[in-house]
């Protein structure tokens, strides 16, 4: 979108980053270092006094990052850091864009309507309560009234829309793709080498899964499959990337099941497009998901994708080779499901991959756009200084 000769930069105060590099964090770079500098300006508030995933390189972009106590760590701390922060920060920006995966907490956007920030964007990335009762409680209440305080309702998939908003703001909602760079997950025949020789694959049969070692992420329920699967597959061998409170839980589980010498636990890995050139399958039976990035990523490396059609949106599938099974189903059939994957499936070539993404619209180059366009639309429209603004 052409921005007019000698209008001003519209600012953007973003919300949702944490310590952790993980899927909320990678779409928001992914989009982030797309936006046009001379056109939309972008900082970041946080809850935590740590600093947040590529903190070093949004400050090389100019981002300001705004660092806040966690209510959970000190309530009143935490009351008197955000209220401060709005009432001298929030004349400085045209939009409040929240990404979260609850609306148990939704200060921000209170605090930004009360000080004045006219576009507030509300983003659900996830579709199911991962919090206490007492949160969900929180959560269902503030979904009945969330439209006292935001103006903009977006969600990363029509599961995750649903999770926040019902009824007539549920119809106005909007998808925002999980847009990656399909370059930057593309297959590496060196990567693949290299890896599975550092850690004694060359032979292997690898099914790999990344994510938080999380409830959520169901990789116990991985484990006793891959337990089953090494009875029909004795080379087959497991990678788990990631860190999490289930780390441990784990690790005696696999003990358990007699397959530890088979799973690598790989911790967080900064090269993960290289450790998916090193895997034959990539599996996901999450419990419940928003839409993650994890299974786009292993997509664009060509790899064959198994997930739970319970807990992962259909809307994930770009690839041809990707298939979903019942979480009801037990650890044998699933084992006999990749068995049979393994003997008549392989990784797509990178034209299919990305005439694939091209045409889903999960291509970033083409999605950035698209969203820096829209963004700038609504900014020029109701952002600060103009008579449409939104109180």
């Amino acid at each position: 979108m052409p921005i007019r000769k000698g209008e001003p930069v519209k600012k953007v105060l973003i919300f949702g980053m944490n310590e952790n590099p993980g899927g909320v964090e990678s779409f928001l770079m992914n989009y982030v270092r797309r936006f046009d500098q001379t056109k939309l300006h972008v900082d970041f508030l946080c809850n935590s006094m740590n600093p947040i995933a590529y903190e070093e390189e949004l400050v090389q972009r100019g981002a300001s990052i705004f660092h806040i106590t966690a209510r959970s760590q000190n309530p009143f701390k935490y009351y008197g850091e955000i209220h401060h922060f709005f009432k001298e920060h929030a004349k400085d920006y045209d939009a409040l864009w929240v990404n979260i995966n609850s609306l148990a907490n939704i200060d921000y956007l209170k605090l930004a309507k009360k000080y004045g920030i006219p576009v507030r964007i509300v983003h659900s990335h996830n579709s199911q309560n991962m919090d206490s009762r007492l949160r969900g409680k929180l959560h269902n209440h503030n979904k009945k009234r969330i439209a006292n305080w935001a103006t903009d309702f977006w969600a990363c998939a029509d599961k995750a829309a649903a999770w926040f908003y019902e009824g007539e703001i549920l119809k106005q909602s909007k998808i925002i793709p999980n847009a990656i760079d399909i370059e930057a997950s593309c297959f590496s025949e060196a990567a693949r080498q290299s890896i599975r020789q550092q850690y004694q694959l060359q032979d292997a049969y690898v099914i790999g899964n990344v994510g938080r070692l999380h409830f959520q992420k169901n990789q116990d329920f991985i484990l006793r499959v891959f337990a089953e699967l090494v009875k029909l597959k004795p080379k087959a061998r497991l990678v788990l990337i990631g860190q999490g409170d289930d780390e441990a839980m784990l690790k005696t589980l696999a003990d358990e099941l007699g397959v530890a010498d088979k799973v690598i636990f790989a911790g967080v890995q900064n090269n993960v497009s290289e450790w998916l050139s090193a895997f034959d399958l990539f599996f996901f039976p999450s419990k419940f998901e928003g839409l993650p990035l994890a299974p786009f990523e292993a997509q664009a490396n060509g790899l064959p994708v198994l997930m739970s059609e319970e807990g992962v949106p259909q809307e994930i599938k770009i690839n041809p080779n990707v298939y979903f099974a019942s979480l009801a189903k037990s650890s044998q059939d699933w084992a006999k499901l990749i068995e049979k994957l393994s003997e008549q499936d392989s990784r797509l070539s990178e034209q299919e991959i990305a005439r694939h993404f091209q045409d889903s619209g999960y291509d970033i180059r083409h999605a950035a756009q698209g969203l820096e366009n829209d963004l700038l639309r609504m900014l020029n429209q109701r952002g600060k200084g103009n008579n449409n603004a939104q109180n």
